[in-house]
Parts: C-alpha cells; sequence; structure tokens
C-alpha cells in the first residue's frame, strides 16, 4: 500500500470511529433488542428496564437547580421501555424512575446530550407501592355514611344534622369540591396520616377535632364541621386515618399511563414563596392564543400574598409584580389569626394580603385584569341608592369584595379600578367587555373600550339582577323578590351569584350557581342590561324522574364553539349543557330549574369512588375546567378539560373517554386554573400548550413537605413518546 492511501485508510479509521463515538453518546444502545433511541444535544434518553424486561407507562423525571428557578420536566415510557426527554437547558440533572408497582429508583447525574439507560425497582411489597399511588386511591377508602341515614336526625340521633337530606349533600359539604377538597388535596400522605407535631391525643377522632382547628383556615374548617353534625363527620374521618394507621391500603392500583397518554410531555417551574398559594394563571388572550406568544405567564395569590407571581419560560426565570390598594385601610387576610397552632407554621400568620387576587383574564394587547381588592368593602356613593348610574338606579350596591386591577407589561405598571360589583372569574366577550361574577346578586360588567378612552370607571362598568321570564311573555317586567311566590302577571328575581363566569358567541353570558343540586344561570343582556337583561336557570338533574343520570354541585364553567356549556359537579362528573336539545318550555312559571334535563350530559370521572357511596359517580374532586378551543393541548378542538385534583393531573375528555395526564412528581398537584397558549402557529407541538398551577392552600402538603413551592405546570402532547 502506498504511503498515500495509507493516510487516508488511517484518516477514514479516525473517521469511523470518532462516528461510532459519537453515535454511541446520541443513540441509546438498546437492551434485550429493543431499538435504540436518538438523543440530540439539549436531550436526554434511554431504556427503563426492570427484572422482567423493559417498563412501559413509566415516568422517567428530569429536574434541575442549575437555572434561575428550578425546572422539572417529566415524560412517559413507551411499550419498549424507551423515552426521551426533549429540549432541556443546559445544566446538570438528576434522572430517575417513578411508577406505579415501583419505588423510585436511584436519582442518576446527567446532563442534556447524554443517553441514560435506567433500572426500575421493583416495589417490595403492596404498601411501598401504594405510596406513590394518587390522592383518590386513598381517599376512596373513606367510608361515608349509608344513603338511609338520610335526612340526619341529630347530635342526639345518628349524629347528622338534619339539615343535611341526602348523602349526596354529605359529600357536597363535608368531602368534595365545595367542602374540603375544595381548598386543598384529601388522600395524599400529609392528610392521611396524622402528624405527630399536632401533639398527643386521648384517640384519632380528638386528633381530627384539633387538627381541623390549625391555621388561618381554621376557623372555616371548624365552622363546616359543626354545621353537618361535627361527630359523626369527626368519626368519618377518623375511621379513614385509623384503617390507613392499621395498614389498610387501596384496593385496586392506578393503571399505568396508556396509549396517546404516553404521548405528554410535562414542564414545571417554581414561581413562589413557600407561604404562598396559586389560585389561577394567565398567559394569553382566551379569544386569540396567540397573544403574548412565548410571553411571560402569571400567577394569582389568593389572600396569601400582594403580588403577581411570574414564570419567563424562555429564560426559566421567575419574578414577581408588585399589587397595590388604592386605600391604605383596605382588609387583610394577616386580620385572620390561626384558631390554633399548626403543625407547619405554629403561630405564625403566614397569609397577609391585602389585595387577595383571585383570577384574571388577558387582553388582546397583553395586558392582566385582575380580580382584586383595592379598598375597603363600604362602595362609593355612585354605587348606591340616589346615584344617577344606570345600574345603581335599578339596583343600589351598599358592599361588595374584589374589585379590579390592570397591569400593562408595556409601562410595568398596576392601576387599581373601582367597582360596585365583586369579581371572580373574568372572561372577555367579543367586544371587549369583561363579565364579571361573585355578585352580591347580579352579574357585573366592565367595558374596557370605554375606559381606554376615558379612564372613567363609573361610565365604563354596569350590573344587573338576575330575572327569570316567569310570566313568559318573552320580555323583562317588574318582578317578585327571590323569597316571595310566583305572580302571575310579573316576573321573578333570582338572588344568586355565580361563581364560573363565561360569555358565549351568541351575546348570552354563563355562570355556575352553586349549592344543591346548583345549577346553570343564563342571561341574555338586551339593549338596556340593566333593564332589560333577563336569565333562564337549568338546576343539575337530582330527584328528577325524567333523568336517567343524577348529579349536584356544579363549580368550575366554560363554553365551546358550539356554545356548549361544560361545568365539573361535586357529584363526580364532569357535565356538559346544550340549550339547544331542550324540549320543553324555556319560560313561563315551570321554568325555575329542572325543565330540561335532556340538555344535560353527566360524564362519570375515572377512578374509584367512596366506599358505600351511590348518590355520586367518583371519589376524585374537580374544582374547574376549561374548554380547549383551539387544540393547544394537542389531542382536538373543543375538548374539555377538568382539573383532576384527587387524580393529581388534568383529565382531558376526549372523544368520549377520558385520557388522564398525570403529573407523577412532586406528588399533590391540585389546580385551580387553566388556560392554554400558541407560541408559534406552525411549531407543530412545541408551539403551544396548557397551563395550570399548584393551586393547592396547602402547598406544604405536597410531596417535599414545608419548604415546597406551588409551580406552574405546562402539559403537550407529542405525537408519539420519542418525538423531538
Amino acid at each position: 500500500m502506498t504511503k498515500k492511501r495509507t493516510s487516508v485508510a488511517l484518516i477514514l479509521g479516525i473517521g469511523f470511529t470518532l462516528f461510532l463515538a459519537v453515535s454511541t453518546v446520541r443513540m441509546s444502545a438498546g437492551q434485550g433488542g429493543t431499538p435504540a433511541v436518538a438523543v440530540d444535544a439539549d436531550d436526554i434518553g434511554g431504556v427503563v428496564t426492570g427484572a422482567a424486561g423493559p417498563e412501559a407507562g413509566v415516568w422517567v423525571i428530569a429536574e434541575t437547580m442549575s437555572l434561575p428557578t428550578r425546572l422539572i420536566k417529566s415524560v412517559v415510557t413507551d411499550d419498549r421501555g424507551r423515552y426521551l426527554v426533549p429540549d432541556l437547558p443546559a445544566g446538570d440533572y438528576d434522572v430517575w424512575v417513578r411508577g406505579y408497582g415501583l419505588v423510585d429508583s436511584p436519582k442518576v447525574k446527567s446532563t442534556p446530550g447524554k443517553v441514560v439507560n435506567l433500572k426500575a425497582t421493583a416495589a417490595p411489597d403492596k404498601h411501598a407501592a401504594a405510596q406513590y399511588y394518587p390522592a383518590q386511591y386513598w381517599f376512596s377508602l373513606l367510608q361515608v355514611p349509608p344513603k338511609s341515614d338520610f335526612p340526619g336526625t341529630g347530635e342526639t340521633g345518628n349524629g347528622i344534622s338534619p339539615n343535611i337530606k341526602s348523602q349526596g349533600e354529605w359529600i357536597r359539604q363535608i368531602v368534595n369540591t365545595d367542602g374540603c377538597t375544595g381548598c386543598h388535596q384529601l388522600g395524599g400522605k400529609a392528610t392521611r396520616e396524622i402528624p405527630k407535631s399536632l401533639g398527643s391525643f386521648e384517640d384519632s377522632r380528638a386528633a381530627w377535632d384539633r387538627r381541623i382547628q390549625s391555621g388561618q383556615a381554621g376557623g372555616g374548617m371548624n365552622a363546616r364541621f359543626t354545621q353537618v353534625g361535627r361527630q359523626r363527620a369527626l368519626g368519618m374521618y377518623a375511621d379513614w386515618t385509623d384503617r390507613i394507621a392499621a395498614g389498610e391500603v387501596p384496593a385496586v392500583a392506578p393503571p399505568r399511563p396508556q396509549g396517546r397518554e404516553r404521548n405528554v410531555v410535562i414542564t414545571m417551574w417554581d414561581w413562589a414563596d413557600p407561604k404562598v398559594y396559586l389560585h389561577d394563571n394567565i398567559s394569553t388572550d382566551k379569544r386569540n392564543p396567540t397573544v403574548n406568544a412565548n410571553g411571560p405567564i402569571y400567577g394569582a395569590l389568593e389572600e396569601s400574598g400582594d403580588y403577581l407571581s411570574v414564570v419567563d419560560p424562555t429564560r426559566n426565570a421567575a419574578s414577581q409584580v408588585k399589587m397595590t390598594v388604592r386605600d391604605p385601610q383596605t382588609q387583610s387576610s394577616a386580620g385572620t389569626p390561626p384558631a390554633a397552632p399548626s403543625p407547619y407554621w405554629g403561630d405564625e400568620v403566614i397569609w397577609n394580603s391585602q389585595t387577595s387576587v383571585h383570577s384574571f383574564a388577558m387582553d388582546k394587547l397583553g395586558r392582566v385584569w385582575a380580580a382584586a381588592r383595592i379598598r375597603k368593602p363600604e362602595t362609593e356613593a355612585w354605587c348606591r341608592a340616589g346615584s344617577d348610574h344606570p345600574s345603581a338606579k335599578a339596583f343600589p350596591i351598599n358592599q361588595a369584595g374584589r374589585q379590579l386591577e390592570l397591569y400593562d407589561p408595556k409601562t410595568k405598571q398596576t392601576t387599581p379600578i373601582d367597582t360596585c360589583f365583586s369579581w371572580g372569574h373574568a372572561n372577555f366577550d367579543d367586544n371587549d367587555v369583561l363579565w364579571a361574577s361573585f355578585g352580591p346578586g347580579v352579574e357585573g360588567w366592565f367595558d374596557t373600550k370605554i375606559w381606554d378612552k376615558t379612564h372613567d370607571e363609573k361610565q365604563a362598568q354596569g350590573w344587573t339582577v338576575f330575572v327569570l321570564d316567569t310570566n313568559g311573555n318573552g320580555k323583562r317586567d317588574a318582578y317578585v323578590e327571590a323569597n316571595q311566590p310566583l305572580d302571575p302577571t310579573k316576573d321573578k328575581r333570582m338572588n344568586v351569584q355565580l361563581y364560573g363566569d363565561s360569555p358565549a358567541n351568541d351575546g348570552s353570558v354563563w355562570g355556575t350557581v352553586q349549592g344543591m343540586p346548583g345549577g346553570l344561570m343564563r342571561l341574555v343582556p338586551g339593549a338596556h342590561p340593566p333593564e332589560t337583561a333577563l336569565s333562564e336557570f337549568y338546576e343539575v338533574p337530582w330527584n328528577n324522574p325524567k333523568a336517567p343520570v343524577q348529579g349536584f354541585a356544579p363549580r368550575g364553567l366554560d363554553i365551546d364553539s358550539n356554545n356548549v356549556v361544560w361545568t365539573v359537579l361535586s357529584s363526580g362528573h364532569l357535565a356538559s349543557f346544550d340549550r339547544n336539545k331542550c324540549k320543553g318550555i324555556l319560560n313561563g312559571p315551570n321554568a325555575t330549574g329542572q325543565q330540561c334535563p335532556e340538555g344535560w350530559t353527566l360524564h362519570p370521572m375515572p377512578g374509584p369512588n367512596y366506599k358505600g357511596a351511590v348518590d355520586n359517580a367518583s371519589g376524585d374532586s374537580a374544582y374547574y375546567d376549561f374548554v380547549d378551543r383551539f387544540d393547544m393541548l394537542g389531542v382536538g378542538k373543543n375538548v374539555p378539560i377538568a382539573t383532576g385534583n384527587l387524580s393529581e393531573g388534568l383529565l382531558a375528555f376526549v372523544d368520549g373517554r377520558f385520557m388522564t395526564l398525570r403529573v407523577p412528581y412532586p406528588m399533590g398537584f391540585y389546580a385551580k386554573g387553566m388556560d392554554g397558549r400558541i407560541d408559534n402557529p406552525n411549531g407543530g407541538w412545541k408551539g403551544k400548550a396548557i397551563y395550570a398551577p399548584y393551586s393547592t392552600r396547602a402547598p406544604f402538603h405536597v410531596e417535599g413537605g414545608k419548604g415546597t413551592t406551588s409551580k406552574l405546570v405546562k402539559f403537550q402532547m407529542r405525537p408519539d413518546p420519542l418525538s423531538k
């Protein structure tokens, strides 16, 4: 061989060796015939195997503290045990495996661009395996009173208040979303065990009696138990934790993610301090989800802090926007001292907010409109009797809760705006009018076009009461009050406040009326809303022989592009109501609630139910829901998504079935709201996402305990589990 040919051969040989070396870094070798996983410079991928071979449907979690705020990504293995964690910023990561039937594998140190093949660790027994089950599986061990015990016979009878008429009402009041799980998760490790730091007690009933008085929320918890029948409620919860302490574990194991559930990529960031809780988040204009593309996501701190939490997803950084009040004497959550020392914070007052931001909307300019306290409850004179304001002439208001606060990211300024009525969940209609819930007894609106032209808060707002057309003439007339009997010549007012609240694209506004059984209110503003607005009320089917399925107690609400209303029920259902299906009357003396059971469809949420429960469908607890009208998750348009707060994920209702997108780490995911955004319409799955926060009032209940913060969670769906 000539010298030239020898050199060429040597160069080719070195090049081939380098190619093999690079391929080893970027291509998983596979195990037991498993095809390789291609890994780019910003990915970590490989294969997860257990004693029996590849582990399908388990999570691989990558966590780093190398960035301005903590970043966690989790993905699910495919049917051959392969995984790919995509788009990781440079940094040092802990990588490990978590899954049902397993205990956590040892954490492996790695950096992006590496192949990391992982060994799953089988759980040694059922008890060890169950420590990773969602809270719902543990809470389903709760034994609720039998249906035969209702209505209650009082403290000298069966211990249940005579005011509690059914098992469903008991579940609503002291178990599910309108009760205990409306504030925080039940069934997680922090709640299924009695903390030793609580003290020593004669028995578990006494321990629970002390437990529910803990912290700044203790007064409310304590009162709720007394309301329904204190000793019976304490006994129910004491029996639950006693059986768990004695070794009882969930009877069934949760299924591992299946099918398209394995395509999810979950990204999360820390974005608050450990003493606050997040109620809601906003990332874009709900009407046009390309607004604020790649921009900051904002979080609302209810009762617990006077700032908006902010995540910049492009820099993986968290920051704050300071909120302000107009009146320095605005009430503060700090005025509510702990009813009894907290096992986590003792006598410390950790909630100290004046603004108490609840939720918000974003407009087409990227401005944030927040429901926030800015003053004392007493309203201005122009809200009251004697005012020349059209709404005040029709229905004066003397006191109200939260008002509005506007944040403009361009100027970095916040502007408190006074309103006569209270704000909760706020949404824009197509005319840039913001609609509000929370009353008192009214639906309110704020026209941002008028505000931008005049900055006159009085001129920009209005409100109206809810009037049913019970005389059936198709228009609003003089009405009887809510506590008065029907008059065939008049209409009737309903004295309610809406919880969920959203405009439809036909000009109507819908909201949820909480209670037993509760229902949906439809409001049509008319030409001059303070005087012309008419309402319709549709109760959830309950004790209605014409309805094949019964339910109760709605909370969150959203509306799809076809004006079908979606809500979540304390009875463990995701429910839809389609007014177009109504076959009977829509007004008149009999149109006061149960006139259209055929408009309702109730979908039982997945997972186990409580022991002995017959009035409800599932032990899961859903606080709110969101309709993905623009396919931002990646599973289709007009997909309703519920917050599965005990199943620790989001429940997407796709093609008539629930898809469960669990958050595996840290355990305790509990959301109260969500929205979605499109950052790049041409970016495929990477260009869009759904966002939801950890919203529990007790972030110290989450895995990690005291010191754990709320997190912002991003959900994306790939075409397959290995897509980049």
